[in-house]
């Protein structure tokens, strides 16, 4: 069985399409997650700052704020903006509102503009969307009451009517929110962000596999070899098993070196800074208590999921098609139409099972209280979608051998 398995995945490796396929998905991988890093611009007061040296330059400046955001220091914050305005050197007007100019700016919001941000949006209401300008009408005569905010905005969303959330759902999130350690921690970041922001582009190097292993089955009745590989002694036995492991150490390990690539640019150029800061620093309403590394954990292990799924669905294709184009098409069809589908709300048939599908299903959806309820049991979106992928690469097995033995029958 070993000696079948490695001679299926020599076939595998050694052709030239494979070569030229996975290199050409290393290369789109490396470019697509060396743009955040290219295309990064840092604005100071003498002008910008391009690159890796304008990712130096920000690191520096957001470190000096790494600080535990405790009701205290967030009112203090809030307290030292609302000051700002209190000179009218400090003071721009843009025919709507009033804003930070000159020295002000540069010397106190700049530097810690992404802070602000993140604090003034915990006081906006659902749906509201009001910049930093946010925070002057935050009232400090009780404290900043920051996490009592941040609850009471939570509940507001849970209890929209447009989300249809049903009690045991709506219990559900809000006991997984109470996990949520508070106060939290704050800190630069930047290379765990860039990476929850672009995962969804790791599956074109899915379908860069799937291409390769196409051919597994199909290829085999287009070159006539299949009645010989049938016939032989191991043909309906080991042959396929061999093949299909074949797939699946091919998969995992081509995959394996895309994510090193796509995962290590950005933790590279950015850094491994933040690995412990709790994602509710992109945004407070995020109801699970993860910390960016188990984050883009839970998210890598979802698109490994999807990875089997797919490679599971492929090698059905190629076992009940004559021709590798043709599963090429259906591959395509999957993987791709998605792409084109957006989510009009969060709740209702065509959104839930949107969410399921392949290309969505590589993106977090961490702040949109996605859940599935069934009888009394509610499971949230991620958790669904790893079963989902899972039972899927499982009951498809079968039907590869089965489809591949049947071809003989036909024959």
């Amino acid at each position: 069985m070993l000696t079948l398995c490695k001679y299926e995945f020599l076939k595998i490796v050694r052709k030239k399409s494979t070569l030229i396929v996975m290199g050409v998905s290393l290369l789109i991988t490396t470019l697509l997650f060396g743009l955040p890093i290219s295309q990064h611009q840092v604005y100071y007061q003498e002008g910008m700052i391009p690159g890796l040296a304008g990712i130096a330059y920000e690191k520096e400046q957001t470190t000096k704020y790494t600080v535990l955001l405790s009701e205290d220091y967030i009112a203090n914050t809030i307290n030292e903006y609302q000051k700002l305005f209190d000179d009218p050197e400090n003071v721009g007007y843009d025919g709507n509102e009033e804003f930070i100019i000159g020295d002000a700016y540069w010397q106190y919001v700049a530097p810690q503009e992404k802070l602000l941000m993140m604090i003034a949006a915990n006081y906006n209401q659902p749906g509201e969307y009001t910049g930093i300008n946010k925070l002057r009408d935050v009232d400090l005569t009780a404290g900043a009451n920051f996490y009592q905010t941040r609850e009471s905005k939570i509940y507001a969303l849970l209890t929209t009517p447009s989300r249809r959330l049903s009690d045991e759902q709506k219990s559900f999130w809000l006991k997984m929110n109470s996990k949520v350690a508070t106060p939290f921690g704050y800190g630069y970041c930047e290379g765990w962000k860039t990476l929850l922001t672009s995962t969804e582009l790791l599956v074109l190097a899915i379908f860069a596999i799937c291409i390769v292993v196409t051919p597994v089955f199909a290829g085999e009745y287009q070159a006539g070899t299949d009645a010989l590989l049938l016939s032989a002694k191991y043909g309906k036995t080991k042959l396929i098993s061999a093949k299909v492991a074949a797939v699946f150490i091919f998969g995992l390990l081509t995959f394996t070196l895309h994510v090193l690539v796509a995962c290590g640019l950005p933790l590279w150029s950015f850094g491994l800074d933040g690995w412990d800061l709790p994602v509710q620093i992109v945004n407070t309403s995020i109801p699970y208590p993860f910390t960016f590394l188990q984050a883009v954990m839970v998210n890598v292990a979802i698109i490994y999921c999807v990875l089997l799924a797919l490679l599971s669905l492929t090698m059905c294709l190629s076992a009940s098609m004559k021709n590798s184009y043709l599963v090429l098409g259906v591959l395509t069809a999957v993987v791709f139409l998605p792409v084109f589908l957006s989510p009009t709300d969060t709740a209702g048939i065509y959104n839930t099972i949107l969410f399921l599908l392949p290309y969505r299903s590589t993106m977090l959806e961490l702040n949109k209280y996605i859940s599935y309820q069934f009888g009394s049991v509610v499971i949230d979106v991620h958790m669904l979608r790893i079963i989902l992928y899972v039972v899927f690469t499982v009951l498809l097995l079968p039907l590869t051998r089965s489809s591949f033995r049947r071809h003989q029958a036909a024959e």
